[in-house]
């Protein structure tokens, strides 16, 4: 096994460590190797670097990333397959096809690995069946997203009795939605606004959020403007836990992984003077930095949105146009 010089790049000595580790059984095929920043610290160098590694690592395919995981060891060449969608033991082998089964385990599938790897094939693979069997129940992809986005909304949680004030029914309403997309963050990706989705369990959602704001002198135009103000913001916010997971999937990087990569790049930017806020908002920040939570970006939106709409609704209808 080739070892790299020692007056060679930092890089490829890292790149020849861990090229050792996988083939000497210390890293096995599935494990996660080293994070970027575990790299930087254990080699001390800089977090580009440790990425600069593992990029050279995929590229000989000895490592690679995998969704909600980070980067881990290939499996040995001539091993490898598509990701196994074959159902678990207790998946229910042996049940009869439905359209229901083939419409959860889609599911299990785009909320595991995102809304792109679904196939039908991988649907059939998943359900141990022939991989022409779906489509006696479903006419193909399209209509599959769109039964399962139905069904998703069935699992929509209102409380048990609703709120008799607008603003609380808003709030619950808003929040089951939330709740729904980040069990299935898929949802966010299907479907522009302008092209609505004539589902069932949807429409019970738009009916409930209509409810809120019902009886307070509003023009229906207005009612349905502030129902799909509200949705926006969730889906809004939730098309990013598709795309985190997705961005990480690519770069093998966590989200503090992929930042260390860019802290030169930062720093030079808030050096330039060419942003003067900015800079003083960052370094207001202090040693921790700011982190972006997408619960509290949510509930913020969602506050100060109602905030904004209390003297619309409470006002007696009084739209501005």
């Amino acid at each position: 096994m080739a070892v790299a010089r020692k007056d060679a790049p930092p890089y490829l000595r890292i790149v020849a460590e861990l090229r050792r580790r996988i083939a000497e059984g210390e890293l096995a095929p599935g494990e996660r190797v080293p994070s970027t920043r575990r790299i930087a610290q254990e080699w001390n160098v800089a977090p580009a670097t440790a990425t600069k590694a593992l990029t050279a690592l995929r590229q000989e395919g000895l490592v690679e990333p995998r969704a909600r995981v980070g980067t881990v060891v290939a499996a040995p060449a001539g091993r490898r397959a598509e990701p196994d969608h074959r159902p678990r033991a207790t998946a229910g082998s042996g049940q009869e096809l439905s359209r229901e089964r083939i419409v959860r385990a889609a599911m299990e599938i785009a909320d595991a690995e995102g809304l792109a790897a679904l196939t039908m094939r991988g649907v059939a693979a998943r359900l141990g069946t022939a991989a022409m069997s779906p489509y006696r129940y479903v006419n193909g992809r399209d209509d599959l997203v769109l039964l399962m986005a139905d069904a998703a909304h069935g699992e929509l949680v209102y409380p048990a009795e609703a709120p008799a004030h607008w603003r609380a029914r808003l709030e619950a309403g808003a929040r089951a939605l939330w709740a729904l997309h980040r069990a299935h963050p898929w949802l966010a990706q299907i479907g522009p606004l302008t092209r609505p989705l004539l589902l069932p369990n949807l429409l019970a959602y738009a009916d409930w959020m209509l409810s809120a704001l019902d009886g307070h002198g509003l023009p229906p135009t207005a009612m349905q403007d502030l129902n799909i103000l509200l949705y926006t913001h969730v889906q809004g916010v939730a098309v990013h836990l598709e795309r985190e997971a997705q961005a990480a999937s690519s770069t093998g990087l966590t989200d503090q992984e992929w930042l260390d990569t860019q802290e030169s790049a930062f720093a030079a930017l808030l050096a330039s003077g060419d942003y003067p806020t900015f800079t003083k908002v960052a370094e207001g920040f202090g040693a921790d930095g700011y982190d972006l939570h997408l619960d509290k970006l949510f509930e913020l939106g969602l506050t100060s949105m109602l905030d904004g709409l209390t003297p619309l609704v409470e006002g007696g209808g009084g739209v501005r146009g």
